[in-house]
């Protein structure tokens, strides 16, 4: 089986065709065409699938290699274009060089064609590659410029290079500020040391897994971050630098510290209200309590030092039904 290729023919003449197919075959390639000769028949086949390339006369009754060319280079599809004609002049094919055709081939010179569609393939993939490229780049710029955290690189000198907006907002410096001053502006002077050891995990290769640290503004506060550190390579697989990625946790260690505050003042308020476990020391008559000390006290007054409960002094049915009992027996 030769290698498979699609073929566009933009062709009037059937013998034409069979020998630029028979060309294909004698190089390698097991061709599969499709042959136009009109503007709508060329439109839907480039609606129905995909072609590897267009080899297309110049001159034919109903239509022109020139319209073809334009049909290709308008769709903006990144389909090599070769003329393959006889009856172009040299005038002409420049023409048609510079208005987009990758090559021109004399029908009596067909050996040139296989290499020209070879070239011009590797030169479409070459080009996809380049626009996937440059599209993953703004993608990823994109990212970075609209990400919530901070982003920046720096080189191997330490030398901060890209800065993002959040980085703007979280450390106070402007990117036109902070690009090409050293990183170490960002350490407070007691975490120096963890910049030495990142800078040589960084020079290993190494990547620093998310941690918990602490970095400076511009306006001298310290702030807790959660970063995270990896090595730059180029192509060739060299260390150029180093990319980090920093989240201000100011907020969450804020809410730590509330949640610990108050798990403190339960834990008092629980170990308040035990004091009042266990036996009371009560008088049987007086309903007076013993406190530590050994005096007697009314139980409100014992209780409301042991605990933040409130007293009201009214009086129960049964004890005002007594009192007024006794009232009117009084004489």
């Amino acid at each position: 089986m030769g290698k498979p290729i699609n073929v566009l023919v933009v062709e009037d003449s059937d013998d034409d065709t069979l020998l630029l197919l028979h060309e294909l075959r004698r190089h390698g390639f097991e061709p599969t065409h499709r042959r136009v000769e009109t503007a709508r028949e060329m439109q839907a086949a480039l609606q129905q699938q995909s072609w590897d390339v267009v080899v297309s006369d110049y001159t034919m009754p109903q239509f022109s290699g020139s319209e073809a060319l334009q049909l290709i280079t308008g769709s903006k599809l990144n389909i090599p274009f070769i003329f393959v004609s006889g009856t172009c002049g040299e005038e002409a094919a420049v023409h048609m060089m510079k208005a987009g055709a990758d090559d021109y081939i004399v029908k009596g010179n067909l050996a040139r064609l296989v290499p020209a569609i070879e070239r011009e393939m590797e030169s479409a993939r070459a080009r996809l590659a380049r626009i996937n490229a440059e599209a993953a780049l703004h993608h990823f710029a994109a990212i970075v410029e609209s990400s919530e955290d901070a982003i920046y690189s720096k080189n191997l000198d330490s030398l901060i290079v890209s800065w993002n907006p959040a980085a703007e907002r979280i450390y106070g410096y402007r990117a036109e500020e902070i690009i090409g001053r050293s990183i170490a502006v960002l350490f407070p002077l007691n975490r120096r040391d963890e910049l030495l050891d990142i800078l040589a995990r960084v020079r290993r290769g190494e990547l620093v897994g998310t941690y918990e640290s602490e970095r400076r503004r511009k306006d001298g506060r310290v702030i807790p971050v959660s970063i995270a550190t990896s090595p730059i390579k180029n192509d060739e697989g060299k260390i150029t630098g180093a990319s980090a990625i920093a989240r201000d946790i100011s907020r969450q260690k804020q809410d730590e510290q509330d949640r610990l505050k108050l798990i403190t003042e339960l834990t008092d308020a629980l170990r308040q209200v035990k004091t009042l476990a266990g036996l009371l020391p009560i008088c049987a008559a007086c309903k007076r309590i013993r406190d530590d000390q050994g005096y007697w006290q009314q139980v409100e007054t014992y209780l409301s030092q042991k605990s933040d409960v409130t007293f009201t002094h009214g009086i129960c049915p049964e004890c005002s039904k007594k009192y007024f009992n006794e009232t009117e027996t009084t004489p």
